[in-house]
């Protein structure tokens, strides 16, 4: 299975820089067998069944990119450097994993200050990457990082744009509760409130799981053999109740659609046997690419994905390598906006 096996040509202009107004206004492309059809997310109110459960996932996307200063006492007095800093994940004992530009600017011990009331000393530098521990915790640092940074939008999106204000909003869920994740569940940015009662009074059920995004979620493939390939590691829980729900909805007949490849994901790893979801607490570095049975997933709702990424993979997965290029092609002539803050599709094998 060869890494070119999930290219596709993708004009520029279809990568969105900015989400649809309002959410559920972005295309919808609904695939199931053979058919597609070119709705938006609007309708998911006629598309999804009484007895149905969504699965959603409530992680919570921090400001994870930060500018700071470091000062370094030299012989010629006080050298200042602007360090530029990406939070990239949780390290044991409240520190974190990050990146920083320049890099090489940088010393074990060194303390950057982000504002008056946020910094961070440097604890560790290894691979490229560095541990930081912040002098604040829990609600503190959560006050002070909301005021210093800006939310961490994908490199194809930064490369384009800057973060804005209005990204605080845009790139986060309207569930989003447990604050860890430094990239969205996508999918999941296309509901609001009003679509989530809506779908609940037509008898559509849900569960929300935790899979805190990591910045390993952009990664290229870089192998050529993709079953080759390590995926990054990210933290999730699927709690009893959430195992329950979804096992129950499995015996009662009722499709389980995971929103996102994040919610897809946790239960599939949270999936002993096929058919059922036990609890979940811990780190997941499941990797689906064709040839994978699915345990728990009957569909997907879920973005346009990166040519030769591992996302492209799982969705083949889903569907078929030969049925997701149709889906894809069709999506390109259909003029279907790209990636993170794009259109979405709706996916039944």
């Amino acid at each position: 299975m060869k890494l070119d096996d999930f290219d596709f040509d993708l004009p520029e202009g279809l990568i969105a820089t900015r989400p649809a107004r309002p959410r559920t206004a972005a295309k919808l492309l609904v695939a199931e067998g053979d058919t597609i059809r070119d709705l938006h997310v609007a309708d998911l109110v006629d598309l999804f069944r009484p007895g149905d459960r969504l699965v959603l996932n409530n992680t919570k996307v921090i400001p994870a990119r930060l500018s700071g200063t470091r000062a370094r006492v030299t012989g010629q007095g006080t050298a200042v450097a602007r360090i530029e800093v990406t939070l990239l994940e949780p390290a044991p004992g409240g520190a974190w994993m990050a990146l920083a530009k320049p890099l090489r600017k940088l010393a074990e011990g060194e303390e950057i200050r982000f504002s008056d009331a946020l910094s961070a000393r440097v604890e560790a530098i290894a691979g490229g990457q560095m541990r930081i521990a912040f002098n604040l915790t829990g609600g503190d640092f959560d006050a002070a990082l909301a005021e210093a940074g800006a939310m961490p939008l994908p490199p194809y999106i930064a490369a384009l744009r800057a973060p804005d204000e209005a990204d605080k909003t845009d790139y986060q869920t309207v569930f989003a509760r447990h604050s860890g994740a430094v990239a969205a569940p996508t999918a999941s940015l296309h509901f609001t409130r009003e679509l989530l009662e809506a779908l609940a009074a037509k008898g559509v059920t849900f569960t929300e799981v935790t899979l805190h995004v990591g910045a390993g979620t952009f990664l290229p493939v870089k192998v050529e053999d993709v079953t080759t390939h390590k995926m990054h590691a990210e933290w999730g829980e699927v709690s009893e109740a959430a195992a329950a729900e979804i096992n129950a909805t499995r015996a009662e007949g009722g499709r389980v659609i995971p929103v996102g490849t994040t919610a897809l994901r946790l239960i599939e790893s949270a999936a002993p046997e096929p058919g059922r979801v036990a609890p979940f607490r811990g780190t997941t570095e499941i990797f689906i690419y064709p040839g994978y049975r699915f345990k728990v997933a009957d569909a997907l709702m879920t973005n346009f994905h990166l040519p030769k990424s591992t996302l492209m993979m799982l969705v083949s997965a889903l569907m078929g390598p030969e049925r997701i290029r149709k889906i894809y092609d069709h999506a390109v002539r259909n003029g279907y906006r790209f990636f993170s803050y794009g259109d979405a599709s709706l996916l039944i094998p």
